[in-house]
């Protein structure tokens, strides 16, 4: 994979990747993952489930994790804008209730990697957005669980008023509400 940028965020273990874009006439190729260029940044390098969301202008979804089957993440917009956002819930981490966001859009092309341990959300700032992401585990149901997306002691300026919610996401409770033994524990 040929890397323009690789930027290390707040919360180690988060990176945000700009791969290198060969542009011309026809218009653009660049390689959205390769295992032994990730392998040499120490990402994993074995992902075992891919999705793929089409969402509207103001569609927020998450903030989302699973416990026993916890998922790494390499997250981006294929089709317009996203404002993407991870919280480190590791009971113990020193970065723990901490957030990182960034736009991932289909012009900047930027990819961001979310280690486990994390809980991840998402908006839509665009029309709509198609939003893919690799995961390192595969989905269990059972063992899923969500924190509010406006947990005022997380703080996430979501660019967005009024965004548009599942059922599902309006009822999850705040991080300190939460019984740790439903947190990932910092390893």
């Amino acid at each position: 994979m040929k890397i323009k940028t690789i930027e290390k965020t707040s919360i180690p273990g988060i990176v945000i990747i700009t791969p290198e874009i060969f542009e011309d006439e026809r218009g653009y190729f660049f390689e959205s993952f390769n295992s032994v260029d990730f392998n040499k940044l120490g990402l994993p390098t074995k992902f075992v489930q891919d999705n793929q969301a089409f969402s509207k202008q103001g569609t927020l979804r998450g903030f989302h994790y699973q416990l026993h089957h916890q998922q790494g993440k390499l997250v981006r917009a294929i089709q317009g804008e996203v404002f993407d956002v991870a919280i480190d819930i590791r009971v113990g981490s020193p970065t723990f209730g901490k957030s990182v966001g960034t736009i991932l859009s289909e012009n900047n092309k930027k990819i961001m990697y979310i280690p486990e341990g994390f809980a991840h959300a998402y908006v839509v700032l665009s029309e709509n957005a198609l939003f893919q992401y690799k995961c390192t585990a595969v989905y269990h149901p059972e063992d899923e669980y969500g924190i509010a997306w406006d947990d005022g002691a997380i703080n996430v300026d979501w660019q967005v008023k009024n965004p548009v919610l599942s059922k599902k996401d309006k009822n999850l409770p705040d991080l300190k509400n939460i019984d740790k033994k439903h947190l990932p524990i910092y390893k």
